[in-house]
């Protein structure tokens, strides 16, 4: 641990964790609290695929200043949301919110519950030769 660990009831400090386990339980499963583990990769694709190489995925974070970097990054991780250089707190009320994996069914926001009781359906009509 590097930083934090404490608890004063049920607040629980923000915490650095460094030189983790692959299967310590903060590794293996959602974890909803302030807690950050930090780990070393070598390359960027070697990072994405063990970000990718879980159940879950609510959202990532990608801290750089090469956007277009940034933006490859993101459409190859399997998670709900990417935010590029700001925190996981950020939210629109518009914005869909939910992940693949384990970490949920469908999304929230304001357009799907109006979709959910729905069936869609397509009608396709071939008129003359």
């Amino acid at each position: 641990m590097r930083t934090g660990g404490r608890r004063d009831g049920a607040f629980h400090w923000p915490t650095a964790l460094t030189n983790v386990p692959a299967d310590a339980k903060v590794m293996t499963e959602e974890v909803f609290g302030p807690v950050l583990v930090v780990e070393p990769f070598d390359t960027v694709h070697e990072a994405v695929v063990r970000a990718n190489d879980t159940p879950y995925g609510l959202q990532a974070g990608v801290f750089t200043t090469a956007l277009e970097s940034a933006l490859d990054i993101a459409e190859q991780l399997r998670v709900g949301a990417v935010m590029i250089n700001d925190s996981s707190d950020f939210r629109i009320d518009a914005m869909p919110f939910g992940g693949p994996k384990r970490s949920g069914v469908g999304r929230e926001g304001v357009r799907y519950p109006v979709e959910a009781p729905t069936e869609p359906k397509i009608v396709a009509v071939r008129r003359g030769a």
